[in-house]
């Protein structure tokens, strides 16, 4: 009986801690709901904190520059450096695909003359005349998602350049606290910090450094062997270079193939070799000389971070699904480090 009533408040505390665990995952569940649309903004502003403190930090404390100043400069530079590309790239997309809306045979007559070529190889038509028409419908339903995408891209903006500025001025404080509210030993604290650092700098410069090597290659392989539209597709090649091992065939492959088609043999066959042997290759080369100073980011992991991201955050998923699928590794280990260890120990 004495031992039933001294185990009660082990037993009180389990379920006050309980209820407040529910409660907080209820919260939790409840705004992130409301506000995922903008949880790229908040990563955006983690982000750009932990890439720029070192040197954020080396400007206020060790040159002793005014912290507010220093703060509002980095969010200009922020705004430029993020905005100006965003923008570009828009334009350059919207302006191209309004142009194949407005000349539709021009689409057309090109698929058709690849999907003639494919079939002369194969024997088999994979682009059918329902083909060439479901990708124009798809074509016309580009530039209102292109619209909307660039309407929340521009909160996400405003949203991480407010947080980040915020961050950047209390940043040694919260540090401080969120080191407090972590519960973990402190080799662990260590570690995830650390691990952190490395992650995000992978995710946020080594995998978008890989993909611009890939586009200015292939920009410069279709210049040199006269495709039209050489920068369109070389952007897109780079977009397309996210995906690893195949990202950017699914754009240079079509290309040569169209020139097959119509009789450019020359600079068909030219650009084939170009385009597998130096483009396809420029990724195994950057990761083994820049990205071993960056940080490396596994091909699967990226492949799984952009299925991931791409469903939930739009276009903004090619940066911050890979990471997504980083913090959840991270956090296994950080798991099997706090707590495989002690139950080793024990055993």
């Amino acid at each position: 009986m004495i031992s039933g009533n001294s185990n009660l408040p082990d037993f009180n505390n389990r379920l006050r801690q309980i209820t407040f665990l529910l409660l907080i995952g209820a919260m939790s569940v409840l705004l992130f709901s409301q506000l995922y649309l903008f949880f790229p903004g908040f990563l955006g502003a983690i982000t750009l904190y932990i890439i720029s403190r070192r040197w954020f930090f080396f400007l206020t404390e060790k040159k002793s520059w005014n912290k507010t100043v220093t703060t509002v400069l980095f969010m200009l530079v922020f705004l430029i450096c993020i905005a100006a590309p965003i923008y570009f790239s828009f334009q350059l997309l919207y302006t191209k695909i309004q142009e194949l809306l407005s000349q539709p045979q021009k689409l057309e007559e090109g698929l058709a003359v690849v999907s003639a070529q494919i079939e002369k190889w194969t024997g088999e038509d994979f682009i059918s005349g329902d083909h060439i028409s479901d990708i124009q419908n798809e074509l016309a339903r580009l530039i209102p998602n292109l619209l909307n995408s660039s309407a929340t891209m521009v909160g996400n903006l405003l949203i991480g350049i407010f947080l980040a500025y915020f961050i950047f001025k209390n940043g040694h404080q919260m540090e401080d606290t969120l080191i407090d509210y972590l519960p973990l030993r402190e080799v662990n604290q260590q570690q995830f910090a650390e691990e952190t650092r490395r992650m995000v700098t992978a995710n946020a410069l080594g995998i978008p450094l890989i993909s611009l090597v890939q586009g200015v290659c292939a920009l410069i392989g279709y210049w040199i062997f006269g495709v039209n539209d050489f920068v369109l597709l070389g952007f897109v090649t780079g977009i397309f270079a996210f995906f690893p091992v195949v990202g950017t065939a699914m754009i240079w492959l079509p290309i040569v193939i169209y020139m097959f088609s119509v009789g450019d043999t020359g600079n068909a066959i030219g650009l084939g070799i170009f385009s597998a042997v130096i483009t396809g290759n420029v990724d195994y080369l950057a990761r083994v000389t820049l990205l071993q100073r960056i940080g490396d980011v596994h091909p699967v992991t990226t492949i799984l971070g952009l299925i991931v991201g791409l469903k939930l955050f739009g276009i903004l998923g090619f940066i911050f699904g890979p990471l997504l699928i980083s913090y959840f590794i991270l956090l296994l280990k950080v798991y099997r480090n706090e707590f495989g260890s002690r139950h080793s120990g024990k055993g």
